[in-house]
């Protein structure tokens, strides 16, 4: 079976999505609806800047579900199916849009709040984030209860899990991690101790539009992976949730390997996520696609299950 994955939020480079927007209308047309949404141009913020404006979180975040959205309608378009949808941070947002349980209307409105929020936040509490390599999860969560003010944040794969929280919290972590035998520890270029209690006040913020948004029972199915599981009562508090829990990135590719998920298809921006399943299960297939030659690799014959690995 066939899970596709959508990324979180990285460094959104500007040309990101360019030349499937030239390539492809179903591209164009979601690039242009995003701009109707929000009232700017996506595609020229996209494609030529400033840098320094696509780096802002409220901007970075639409840009992200807009290049994963606009490679998801051209896989659709050549009738390309899968059976489940999951998301890294802001990909739940991609995915819950992939399975219909949320409209990319809503959707851009949402991520356009929540990064937002998610700044204010983190300018009221400021933090830091640091990714923990070579310990394994449950030592780092023991490091984390010992340690005043940090918390883990992903769990990514075996080997990585990266912590948030204040500024001295992160770094007496990070003493900790070393002293414990991690391989290294590696300070993120990040503006806040995001996935904690530090940045709860962006929950408050979002709330209010959250709860006014029409969701939708997903088909095919969404899975989450801040709760590890495929049932959600309620998506408006899953979404509050997910700002100040930890991503359990790899707990849920274990759990779905297990019901049988054998193929992993990252869409949008980057293979962070392909990477990251390789790790956890080097037998499974995992492949990314957001440009319009990753997009013919995969539409040409993905997946190849025997072996695992890209096409």
């Amino acid at each position: 079976m066939i899970a596709l994955m959508f990324p979180g939020q990285g460094s959104q480079a500007v040309g990101m999505g360019r030349d499937l927007y030239d390539a492809h209308e179903a591209a164009r047309f979601t690039y242009e609806a995003a701009s109707t949404v929000l009232g700017y141009d996506m595609a020229e913020l996209s494609f030529e800047g400033p840098a320094e404006k696509l780096a802002q979180t409220a901007y970075t975040q639409p840009a992200l579900l807009t290049h994963s959205i606009a490679t998801l309608r051209v896989l659709q378009e050549s009738d390309f199916g899968f059976d489940l949808a999951l998301g890294h941070s802001l990909g739940e947002y991609s995915a819950l849009v992939a399975t219909d349980a949320l409209g990319f209307d809503d959707a851009l409105r949402l991520v356009k709040r929540r990064g937002e929020a998610m700044t204010a936040a983190a300018r009221r509490q400021p933090g830091a984030m640091a990714a923990v390599l070579g310990l394994d999860a449950d030592t780092v969560e023991e490091l984390c209860e010992a340690v005043p003010d940090v918390w883990p944040a992903n769990f990514n794969s075996p080997g990585q899990v990266v912590v948030s929280g204040s500024e001295a919290g992160v770094e007496a972590l990070v003493a900790a991690a070393n002293a414990a035998g991690a391989k290294r520890c590696l300070k993120l270029n990040v503006s806040g101790a995001f996935h904690s209690p530090l940045v709860a006040a962006a929950v408050d913020e979002l709330r209010p539009l959250l709860e006014e948004t029409a969701f939708a029972e997903p088909a095919p199915s969404f899975f989450s992976v801040c709760t590890v599981d495929y049932e959600v009562e309620d998506f408006a508090l899953l979404l509050q949730r997910q700002i100040v829990s930890p991503v359990r990135f790899e707990q849920s590719i274990r759990r779905l390997l297990t019901e049988g998920y054998n193929s992993y298809l990252e869409v949008g921006q980057g293979n962070v996520l392909a990477g990251l399943v390789k790790r956890i299960a080097p037998e499974a297939a995992a492949a990314s696609a957001g440009d319009p030659e990753s997009l013919e690799r995969v539409l040409a014959g993905w997946p190849q299950i025997e072996g695992g690995g890209d096409p």
